[in-house]
């Protein structure tokens, strides 16, 4: 969704329908949305409240900047999954980066399944991944919306315009218990 950042306002500048049925979206209202940037201060965000005019589930706008279910902006989530376990330029620390970064290897799969899935939906030939296992998570995301600075937002944007976003949870990680 490509946005305007508008002072602390988010306005987007295309029309999105509703992810659930395809219908017309129309403001509601807005929230704010805090997000720390990679240099630890924190931005709030403005971003509307849309509720769709067919099935009036309420939807909120979702700026290329932001991840849903996350505290930090997108180029700090990508700054630290696509340096690995080096040490990243994000102000955080290590138990979030390393939270971070388990949360996106134990999420990759989805992401991936769900990308596949949209381009049979639009007619396209899925991604055949190759058969090397040595592929680093940016390698293999790589064969799906390419290498450049958009790569998150290239992920995050059909999975949330069709609906497949699910909720993580990364302090609840599996095994910590």
């Amino acid at each position: 969704m490509k946005t305007l950042l508008l002072g602390s306002f988010v306005r987007c500048a295309e029309s999105v329908p509703c992810p659930c049925c395809g219908g017309q979206l129309s403001v509601i209202g807005s929230r704010r949305r805090k997000c720390k940037t990679s240099s630890g201060q924190t931005r709030v965000l403005i971003i509307r409240r849309l509720r769709c005019v067919q099935c009036g589930r309420i939807h909120h706008e979702l700026p290329d900047c932001l991840v849903p279910y996350t505290r930090y902006e997108s180029a700090s989530i990508k700054c630290v999954v696509s340096k690995g376990s080096e040490s990243s330029d994000v102000a955080a620390d290590n138990a979030t980066l390393y939270l971070l970064r388990v949360w996106f290897i134990m999420i990759l799969p989805y992401f991936l399944s769900c990308l596949n899935a949209i381009a049979i939906r639009l007619g396209q030939d899925p991604v055949e991944e190759p058969s090397v296992p040595t592929l680093s998570a940016h390698q293999r995301i790589g064969l799906y919306v390419g290498h450049t600075s958009g790569w998150l937002a290239g992920i995050v944007r059909p999975i949330v315009n069709t609906n497949s976003w699910v909720h993580t949870r990364s302090a609840f990680l599996p095994g910590s218990a």
